[in-house]
């Protein structure tokens, strides 16, 4: 693991990060106004309390102390001054656990907003985001940061509180004298800024664990997860798996027990100072009401005065501390809002083409992933009619999925132009554009949700209208796999929640399919779409494809030739270009890699 900072390098670092104090404030403040406004004037008035509550007690004892050194009666003055520090007393008990009502109302509300927030904009980022190891542990801390900074938050709260606090208990002290302020600052900075450091090189640790921690999730599952309970037991994989989490939870614990062990040593001296100062303070003040120059009532004042004014300074310098040290998490939160799609619609875009006249054409199209320098997609020109039903195959790796995912403006290109109806795809507003496109990938979800919810995620503002949900089920024949299900369409699936019922890969399948039929959109594109199909299911959901592809324009990839041969059109990929275009006869004929393909898999069945 990297080395850790040096003391100078860690302090510029956390007072750089005070800037990502302001833009998590704001959040915090649009996540609830109402609750944050009431919260800081009721600390406000909390933070007066300890100095009210110290100064009717020096009025408690003085008033006591003249009337037994001058043997004078009971006035009711004092009982006044004893009624008083009871109401404030309850005052400060009641305002105490109204602001914790407050805070418990503001985490909930900060947590559902900054949640929703880190959805929405996760969504919003460029599908070549997620290809990059480095976002992914950027988003892995923002999710962590966006709920687990409400300690900062709440610090900041107590914060104003024990500063105005502070600050009122140090003026009084201040005017009685200023050397006793001065102790009480020279024991309490060594230990701040002890503990600062600590806290920073915590912060340090942490963000290079990142990676590490991911990694021990990763293996968590693989060894408790029913996908890979199968081959955990048959390759006997648990003594690989449980060693490697031991390694790397080993080095962790040791790193962790390494930098506690530090900070327990330094914490434990640096407190000594501090309590060191207290009670020169303290001695101080005895002294001089020894010599006559402080009354009783002013020694219990002050002594309450310099006791609460030490742990509010302690506590001062450890919240400014913890605030700074705690934005140092929020870098990667902020960093992950600052980003931006560059998929996005243009202002004024166009909407999409109703009807699509002339369909699709790629122009010297391009294409890599980020970080990789090899052409997925190289210089390809490919003209798709519309109402034609094209199917693309190819070996693994050659491009096919990728032409999909242009073709859908998940990505743009690298070089070269996407065109439909002769725009280019960058001119069409985004959102308008999907919903004429109806997709269903190789790896399509499997919502644990309802059977009604996972068929209308095709067509989500459809949710409720069953029949219709019903007859993209009946297409796409999940209608059978549906009613064998225990509630129906209101059925569980999948294992995660009680009650859940899982399915077959070829049930789930036919569900995904279910969704693409839902949308009803000019143009259908299935990747692998039969891949976890028997033969029969095969050849039913193909004959009803051929039937709802009627005058749409279609899109499908299969390595099952059985089921390719029905396009109007084949399209042969190798090395991002086109090696063959034609019909299924055409393609035989001309004896080239389609036909090579096409007599291996039926050499399978003779």
């Amino acid at each position: 693991m990297a080395e850790a900072p040096s003391f100078w390098e860690g302090w510029g670092e956390r007072l750089a990060a005070l800037r990502n104090v302001p833009p998590v404030l704001r959040i915090v403040w649009q996540s609830g106004p109402l609750v944050v406004f009431l919260g800081l004037v009721l600390r406000l008035v909390t933070s007066l309390v300890p100095l009210a509550a110290l100064w009717i007690t020096k009025l408690i004892i003085d008033n006591i102390v003249h009337i037994v050194t001058s043997h004078q009666p009971v006035q009711p003055v004092l009982w006044w001054l004893v009624g008083a520090e009871f109401g404030v007393a309850i005052l400060g008990s009641f305002l105490s656990r109204t602001i914790d009502y407050l805070d418990s109302l503001l985490a909930d509300k900060y947590s559902r907003h900054i949640s929703i927030r880190v959805m929405k904009h996760a969504a919003d980022l460029d599908l070549t985001t997620y290809e990059d190891p480095v976002f992914y542990d950027r988003l892995e801390r923002a999710r962590v940061q966006a709920t687990d900074r409400l300690g900062m938050i709440q610090s900041i709260g107590r914060l104003v509180q024990q500063v105005i606090t502070s600050a009122s208990l140090s003026i009084s002290i201040l005017l009685f004298s200023p050397w006793l302020l001065l102790l009480l600052v020279a024991g309490i900075l060594p230990a701040f800024l002890g503990e600062s450091h600590f806290a920073f090189l915590g912060y340090a640790k942490n963000f290079r664990q990142t990676p590490v921690r991911r990694e021990l999730d990763y293996l968590r599952v693989l060894g408790g997860s029913r996908e890979a309970a199968k081959e955990v037991k048959l390759f006997g994989l648990k003594d690989f798996l449980v060693g490697r989490f031991t390694r790397l939870s080993d080095d962790i614990y040791r790193e962790n027990v390494d930098l506690s062990r530090r900070r327990l040593i330094a914490g434990s001296f640096l407190s000594m100072i501090g309590t060191a100062g207290y009670y020169a303070a303290y001695v101080y003040v005895i002294w001089r009401t020894i010599t006559g120059s402080l009354t009783i009532g002013t020694l219990t004042f002050l002594t309450g005065a310099i006791v609460q004014a030490s742990g509010n300074l302690q506590q001062v310098f450890s919240s400014l501390s913890s605030i700074a040290d705690q934005a140092l998490f929020l870098t990667d939160l902020l960093a992950f809002f600052d980003m931006q799609a560059t998929i996005r619609s243009k202002r004024n875009a166009l909407p999409a083409p109703r009807p699509i006249v002339r369909g699709f054409e790629f122009r010297n199209v391009s294409f890599h992933y980020p970080g990789a320098s090899r052409l997925v997609i190289n210089g390809l020109d490919l003209h798709l009619c519309a109402g034609e039903r094209v199917a693309l195959i190819g070996e693994n790796g050659e491009g096919k999925t990728t032409l999909v995912k242009l073709m859908t403006r998940l990505y743009d290109p690298t070089d070269g132009l996407v065109l439909l109806d002769g725009v280019d795809l960058r001119e069409y507003d985004l959102e308008d554009l999907y919903r004429e496109i109806g997709v269903i990938f190789q790896d399509f979800m499997r919502y644990e949700m309802t059977a009604r919810e996972n068929i209308a995620v095709g067509r989500i503002d459809e949710i409720a209208n069953l029949p219709l949900l019903k007859t993209a089920a009946y297409k796409s024949l999940a209608q059978q796999v549906i009613e064998r299900l225990p509630r129906d369409y209101e059925q569980m699936l999948g294992r995660r929640f009680e009650t859940g019922v899982d399915l077959s890969g070829g049930e789930w399948q036919k569900i995904a399919l279910a969704r693409a039929y839902l949308r009803d959109a000019q143009v259908l594109i299935l990747d692998e779409p039969t891949a976890a199909l028997d033969a029969r299911s095969e050849y039913e959901v193909f004959q009803r494809f051929a039937e709802l592809t009627m005058g749409k324009t279609a899109v499908f990839i299969s390595h099952r030739f059985s089921t390719v041969r029905m396009a109007d059109r084949i399209i042969v990929l190798h090395d991002g270009r086109i090696a063959e275009d034609g019909n299924h006869d055409k393609l035989l004929n001309l004896g080239g890699r389609y036909a090579g393909m096409f007599e291996m898999q039926a050499a399978n069945y003779r």
